[in-house]
C-alpha cells in the first residue's frame, strides 16, 4: 500500500525492515485516542479556515462511524496492511471519504499525533490502575477488620522481635498503596497538558487555537508549551512505569511476606485453593503460585522501567524513532502491575489466619523483653541499664528454657526485684505487650481499630467521588 510518506522515495522498502519498523501490531491499542484526536483535529482545521463545517461535519461523522466498527469488531486490525494505527485510520477514513481524508493531516505531523494518542490513552490507563489499587485496599482493609484481635510475630531481619496485630500488618500494605496512589494521580496530572499542534518538532504554521483545541481533548494544563519537548517528550511514559514499579515492589513484599506465613514452617496463613496450585509429581503439595508470579513480576515490570530510562537518555531532540519503543513496554507494564493487583486481592480475600498458631507463636522467642525493660524503666531504672537486665533476663530464661514471664520466683527476684509487686505473667503478656503500643500509627488494637475507621471513611468517600467512566 502506499506510505504516508512515500512520495520522496522511488523504490519500495525491504519486506523485512518493514516487518521491523511497523508497529500496528502493538500500538493499534490506541486507536480510540487517535479517533478521538483525529476528530478533535478537525474541529481546530474548521476554526482555522482549512475545513469547511460540511467536510468537518463528514470527517466526524465518518470518523464516528469507524470508531463503532472497531468496537464491535475484535479482529478489524488482523492482516491489515498498515504500518501503525495512524495509517490504519486513515486509510480506513479515505474508504469512507475520499480524497477528504488527506486534508485532515494539514498542519499535524505523526509525531505529535502519536505524543497526543499515548498521552489520552496513558490518563485512562493510570485512572484504572488507581481504581485497581482502591480494590486490593479495600480488599486489605475488609481483612484487617476481620483480624484486630489477631496477634502476629513482628519482624526484623527475618528474625522475630515483637507482637503486632495482624491487621496493623495488613494496613502497612494499605498504606503503601496510598501512596501508590498519589504518584499515578500526580503522574497523571503532570502529562495533563495537550501535544497536538506542535507539528513535527517546530509547531504548525495553520491559526490552530492550540488552547481550545486542548480543552476539546479534556487536557486539563491547556497545550504544551514547546514543540521540540512536546513531541520528544516521554517523562510520562517513564514515571508511569516507574510509578506501576513501585506498586509491583509493594505486591512483591506482600508476596514474599505470605509466602512465608503460608510455609508450614511458620503456619500462620491458610491461602484459599482458587489462588493455589499443586505438584505434577507430589500429591501433597499447595502451592502460593499467585503469589509467586506476582513476586516475579515485578522483575519484569523494573525491566521496563530500566529499558525506557535506557531508551531516551541518549536521544538527541527532537523526534527518533527510537521512541516507538516506549509502546511496548509501557503497555506491558501497566498491565502487568493491574493484574498483579487483581490477583493480590483475589488472595486477600480468600486468606484465612490460623489464630491459635499465629498467638503461640507472638507470645514465644521472647518478643516480649522490650516491655520488660520497659518495666523497669517505670520502676526507676535508666533505659540503657533496663535493656542490659532484661538481656540478663533473657539469657537467663534460654539457660532453663522457659519464656521470661515463666522465670521462677528466685530469679525473677535477683535479675529484677524492682518488679516484684507486678505479675509479670499478665504484665508480659501478648495482649498486653499490643495493648501498650495505643499511639498513633500503633499495633495496639484500639489503634488500629481507629486506623480501620479512618480507613473505611477514605474508601467510601473515594467511591463516592469516583467518576463513573474513565477519562477520555
Amino acid at each position: 500500500m502506499s506510505r504516508l510518506w512515500g512520495g520522496r522515495f522511488a523504490s519500495a522498502q525491504d519486506p523485512h525492515f518493514l516487518s521491523f519498523q511497523n508497529s500496528l501490531g502493538f500500538d493499534r491499542r490506541l486507536w480510540r485516542e487517535d479517533i478521538a484526536g483525529s476528530a478533535a483535529w478537525a474541529r481546530a482545521l474548521e476554526g482555522a479556515g482549512v475545513l469547511s463545517k460540511g467536510e468537518r461535519e463528514k470527517l466526524e461523522r465518518a470518523l464516528d462511524e469507524l470508531g463503532r466498527e472497531l468496537a464491535r469488531d475484535a479482529h478489524a486490525f488482523d492482516g491489515a496492511p498498515d504500518e501503525d494505527v495512524h495509517s490504519f485510520v486513515e486509510r480506513k477514513l479515505g474508504e469512507r471519504v475520499g480524497d477528504l481524508a488527506k486534508k485532515l493531516h494539514t498542519g499535524r505531523s505523526r509525531n505529535d499525533q502519536v505524543a497526543t494518542d499515548l498521552k489520552l490513552w496513558l490518563k485512562g490507563a493510570l485512572y484504572r490502575l488507581d481504581a485497581n489499587c482502591t480494590e486490593l485496599m479495600a480488599a486489605l482493609v475488609a481483612l484487617a477488620e476481620r483480624s484486630v484481635d489477631v496477634a502476629l510475630p513482628g519482624y526484623t531481619h527475618l528474625q522475630r522481635a515483637q507482637p503486632i496485630s495482624a491487621a496493623h500488618h495488613a494496613l502497612a500494605y494499605v498504606e503503601m498503596l496510598a501512596r501508590d496512589r498519589e504518584r499515578l494521580a500526580d503522574a497523571c496530572d503532570r502529562l495533563d497538558a495537550c501535544p497536538l499542534g506542535s507539528g513535527a518538532l517546530a509547531g504548525t504554521a495553520w491559526p490552530i487555537d492550540r488552547a481550545k483545541l486542548a480543552d476539546d481533548l479534556g487536557f486539563t494544563r491547556g497545550p504544551t508549551r514547546n514543540s521540540l519537548d512536546a513531541v520528544a517528550d516521554r517523562d510520562h511514559a517513564i514515571e508511569a512505569v516507574f510509578a506501576a514499579t513501585l506498586v509491583c515492589t509493594h505486591l512483591s513484599r506482600l508476596a514474599e511476606d505470605w509466602i512465608f506465613f503460608a510455609t508450614q514452617e511458620a503456619g500462620f496463613l491458610e491461602l484459599s485453593e482458587d489462588v493455589s496450585t499443586g505438584s505434577s509429581l507430589m500429591p501433597q503439595k499447595k502451592n502460593p503460585d499467585a503469589l509467586e508470579l506476582v513476586r516475579g513480576k515485578c522483575g519484569r515490570v523494573l525491566g521496563h522501567l530500566v529499558g525506557l530510562v535506557t531508551t531516551l537518555k541518549g536521544l538527541p531532540l527532537a523526534y527518533d524513532k527510537d521512541l516507538q519503543e516506549d509502546k511496548e513496554a509501557l503497555f506491558d507494564a501497566l498491565d502487568t502491575a493491574a493484574a498483579c493487583l487483581a490477583v493480590t486481592a483475589l488472595a486477600v480475600r480468600g486468606a484465612r489466619w490460623r489464630a491459635e498458631r499465629c498467638a503461640a507463636a507472638a507470645a514465644s522467642s521472647y518478643q516480649n523483653s522490650t516491655d520488660l525493660a520497659d518495666l523497669l524503666v517505670a520502676a526507676g531504672v535508666p533505659f540503657r541499664s533496663a535493656h542490659e537486665r532484661a538481656g540478663a533476663a533473657v539469657r537467663r530464661a534460654l539457660e532453663l528454657g522457659c519464656e521470661l514471664e515463666a522465670l521462677p520466683a528466685a530469679e525473677r527476684a535477683r535479675l529484677v526485684p524492682e518488679l516484684a509487686a507486678l505479675d509479670l505473667a499478665r504484665e508480659l503478656s501478648t495482649a498486653r505487650v499490643l495493648a501498650r503500643r495505643a499511639v498513633v500509627g500503633g499495633t495496639a488494637p484500639s489503634a488500629v481499630r481507629a486506623e480501620l475507621k479512618r480507613w473505611n471513611k477514605e474508601l467510601a468517600l473515594h467511591a463516592a467521588q469516583a467518576p463513573v467512566t474513565t477519562p477520555r
